[in-house]
């Protein structure tokens, strides 16, 4: 037999050996694969708990998104209809009504619409919302609390290492189950 020929056959130990870190490999990345799967939180989203929130704003920049994903929303079991709301209106406006400089919202994305007698209704328009949480600030100092922050789920792009929940200085962002969605005020 040629000496060349010699070198390149493979003997039945060699053939094991290469199987045996084959099969290794193979099930070290199944493995791998499989804990990455279960750390991405199948079945869970982000949230943000509004009784933990603090409004520091950091939702507006922290975000991977421009506009962030998380929006302001307006609880209505709880929202008296005031003819001032202070989540809207800023404490020192001049006058009461819908000019920009007696505004707290930032980018308008509030909305106040009549009602009857000295009622208002005040909406948010969502995709002017930026998140900066100042209207839930003045809400819950001066109000009745029905403004709060929360991701919507319809434009989360539900990153495995939120970004927004990294840097929450008060915790507030955790991942809950899909089922649940959307905390509620408490």
């Amino acid at each position: 037999m040629d000496k060349k020929a010699d070198e390149r056959r493979m003997t039945r130990r060699d053939f094991v050996g290469l199987v045996s870190k084959g099969a290794g490999l193979f099930l070290f990345g199944g493995l791998i694969g499989r804990l990455l799967h279960r750390s991405r939180g199948k079945g869970l989203v982000w949230q943000i708990d509004p009784s933990k929130c603090i409004q520091c704003g950091r939702c507006a920049t922290a975000c991977v998104l421009q506009p962030s994903a998380v929006k302001c929303m307006n609880d209505f079991s709880l929202c008296g209809y005031c003819r001032i709301c202070f989540g809207f209106n800023t404490t020192d406006a001049a006058a009461i009504d819908e000019a920009a400089e007696n505004q707290i919202c930032p980018v308008g994305a509030i909305r106040r619409k009549f009602v009857e007698g000295p009622y208002y209704e005040y909406t948010i328009d969502r995709a002017l919302c930026i998140g900066c949480a100042r209207c839930v600030r003045l809400c819950k100092s001066f109000g009745n609390g029905s403004f709060y922050l929360q991701i919507q789920r319809d434009l989360c792009v539900n990153c495995n290492e939120c970004a927004i929940a990294s840097g929450c200085p008060a915790k507030a962002i955790t991942r809950i189950p899909v089922e649940q969605a959307y905390y509620r005020i408490s």
